[in-house]
């Protein structure tokens, strides 16, 4: 329905649209605003639409769609100036629409948003008349759309009901072909009962001969087990050896030697300590000399006896030390762990040293200080200490072994003294023929100083 207003007769601008805009039309209507809204300035533009004035067309008209159109229905003088810009891009269709002859072949969506925007007479028939042709071509596409979809659907109903028959017809045959098979299954089945029943007997007897079986491997395995323990140990101490033996070959004498002459040493050293303790004479014993009395400085059984010693005195330690070739072998971490086990392992190590030297330096016996290699969480810098020999045990070996293995490395009659509190070391040694001695006399040596 068209109604006029106060303008003049045949003037569009009188004519008002009494429905909404069709869909269509409207993104004509938008799409013919964004395009002529970049060949006005900021001033021409409705203030509503300035924050648009930079924005590409199809943003423009993506984000200012709705103002565009509210802007063109009720600015007069924006739509006269983007009907400007229409006329300008489109001459032929807007000579025809001023004419009242729209061309035939045009879109009718595009002849109604022109004729909307530019308002020529009889511009609301044109409107409602897109709205209606584009009404009736969504109708007759939705009509389209549904006739092609019953038909796919008439398809598909006659390719399932074929598929149906021929899978139907499948079935049946494996359903007989399956019921053979069942058959034939069955009397095999029974047959293998009768093979399972039989087979259980035989299993039960391999279990038990497979048990008996178990138990003597059990028992072997354990003795192999402790048979390979001991000869992994044997191993150990045989290959420590080999090494010592082929480092002394490399230095020109073997362990034999090496051993034999630090015997002859000792011996040597204890005869010569032995003359001086015994102050014998240039000559052969006189007579008088034979008898038994008490001379003016020598001891008697009872400075003798004066002379024992607490196993905790330092003065042992002195004893032993003084006796030729003596060797001092260390329990490091026993020693250290007794004394002053607060202390990080690294000062605890430092400490030790520094003092063993010095009890080098004071005693002249060979000293050689073990420390248990497990303990380490990376290799050691360390640079020994003057008349110290600092070894570490490798992975595998504890400490005690390798104390154990030094003991049985000295030759026999050599004075070794190990100094560890524990029992088990202390046994070990002392089969070996060294003297064992409690870590607390060695701490008790160092704090006498």
């Amino acid at each position: 329905m068209v109604e006029t207003t106060g303008g003049e007769p045949g003037d569009g601008a009188a004519e008002v649209l009494d429905r909404p805009l069709p869909d269509g039309v409207r993104r004509r209507v938008v799409q013919i605003v964004s395009d002529g809204f970049g060949g006005l300035t900021v001033a021409e533009l409705p203030a509503q639409l300035r924050q648009y004035a930079r924005f590409a067309p199809n943003r423009r008209a993506k984000f200012a769609g709705n103002a565009m159109a509210a802007a063109l229905e009720t600015d007069t003088l924006f739509r006269q100036r983007i009907g400007e810009k229409l006329r300008e891009a489109q001459p032929e269709l807007a000579g025809a629409l001023d004419a009242g002859s729209p061309p035939p072949a045009a879109d009718p969506l595009d002849v109604a948003a022109a004729a909307y925007v530019l308002r020529p007479t009889g511009w609301v028939k044109l409107v409602t008349a897109a709205g209606e042709e584009a009404q009736r071509a969504d109708a007759e596409r939705a009509d389209d759309e549904s006739r092609a979809e019953l038909e796919r659907l008439r398809e598909e109903l006659t390719a399932a009901r074929d598929h149906t028959r021929s899978e139907t017809e499948r079935l049946r045959t494996e359903l007989e072909s399956a019921r053979k098979e069942a058959e034939s299954l069955h009397r095999k089945l029974r047959a293998a009962l009768s093979d399972v029943k039989r087979g259980e007997a035989a299993l039960r007897k391999v279990h038990a001969e497979m048990e008996t079986v178990r138990t003597e491997g059990h028992t072997h395995v354990s003795a192999a087990e402790s048979e390979a323990r001991r000869l992994k140990g044997r191993l150990s101490e045989v290959e420590a050896a080999l090494e010592a033996s082929r480092r002394a070959v490399r230095e020109g004498r073997s362990v034999e030697d090496m051993r034999v002459r630090l015997l002859l040493d000792t011996v040597l050293d204890a005869a010569q300590g032995l003359r001086r303790e015994l102050a014998l004479p240039p000559v052969s014993v006189r007579p008088a000399e034979t008898v038994d009395a008490v001379e003016p400085g020598r001891m008697t059984p009872k400075d003798i006896a004066a002379r024992a010693l607490s196993e905790n005195d330092p003065a042992i330690l002195d004893q032993l030390l003084a006796l030729p070739q003596a060797h001092l072998v260390v329990d490091g971490y026993n020693v250290t762990k007794t004394g002053y086990p607060q202390m990080p392992l690294e000062k605890q190590r430092l400490r030790l040293l520094g003092q063993l030297s010095q009890l080098a330096a004071q005693t002249g016996a060979e000293v050689t200080c073990v420390f248990d290699g497990a303990e380490l969480a990376a290799p050691v810098l360390l640079a020994p200490p003057r008349g110290v020999r600092v070894l570490f045990s490798k992975a595998g070996v504890t400490a005690d072994e390798l104390i154990r293995q030094l003991v049985r490395a000295e030759p026999p009659g050599r004075p070794v003294i190990v100094v560890s509190t524990d029992r088990e070391v202390a046994d070990g040694i002392a089969k070996a023929g060294a003297r064992p001695v409690a870590s607390v006399v060695l701490l008790k040596r160092f704090s006498r100083g």
